[in-house]
């Protein structure tokens, strides 16, 4: 239960949640999320931290965005300029542990850490990257080892 604090009639009201369902059946998922559906390869996590947002993450998320919206890569609702069956996720996210060398990008299943991204990089990020799994060695701090890599 919670508060509602706008109940009508009342100074105080109490609300019961609705219990939460686990749903099975793998039809009725995909209706609710369609992004189940897509061929996903791989998720972009651009930090906007504190620090990083002071040296341009901002700029950096705008630009992958751009890119991966322009070349149909980007999964998302067609409503919001994307792909429902784009390859790549854009997301943003508060660190990643590199705040003292922003802008940090991962690229995730990869586990590549990259630091000091500008707007600038992302094309290269991209095409090298994500496009042709090439890491971009000049901006890689590090490469976290896959889960199938002993």
């Amino acid at each position: 239960m919670f508060f509602d604090a706008n109940a009508p009639g009342s100074v105080a009201k109490y609300t019961r949640m609705a219990e939460k369902k686990f749903i099975e059946d793998r039809e009725q998922l995909e209706k609710l999320a369609p992004m189940l559906k897509a061929p996903i390869k791989r998720q972009v996590f651009v930090c906007t931290g504190k620090s990083c947002t002071a040296v341009g993450s901002a700029a950096v998320k705008a630009e992958f965005a751009r890119i991966l919206e322009e070349k149909g890569l980007r999964q998302g609702k067609e409503s919001k300029g994307r792909n429902p069956m784009g390859e790549v996720v854009l997301t943003e996210c508060g660190s990643i542990g590199f705040c003292s060398l922003g802008t940090a990008v991962m690229v995730y299943p990869d586990g590549t850490l990259y630091g000091q991204v500008t707007a600038g990089d992302v094309p290269e990020i991209i095409e090298k990257h994500i496009k042709n799994g090439e890491v971009v060695r000049r901006l890689a701090l590090m490469e976290l080892p896959c889960s199938n890599e002993k």
